[in-house]
């Protein structure tokens, strides 16, 4: 398709809101997942970081448990 001007473009014929909110929904939910994702990281990493602490902990005060 041609299009003459930038308004007819964003347009899309007609179906310029199902087009751009498909792409402003697609985007958002990307964002979403990739925040999430990253949340789920750092979280796994304190929950780590905490039982190799205590692990640790646990070896000094009871140092006949060692593997």
């Amino acid at each position: 398709m041609n299009w003459g001007s930038a308004s007819e473009f964003f347009a899309m014929g007609g179906y310029g809101l199902y087009v751009w909110g498909s792409f402003g929904v697609t985007f958002a939910a990307l964002l979403v997942e990739a925040l999430l994702a990253r949340n789920r990281l750092a979280d796994t990493r304190r929950l780590l970081r905490r039982e190799l602490a205590a692990d640790r902990e646990a070896l000094t005060e009871h140092p006949s448990r060692r593997p």
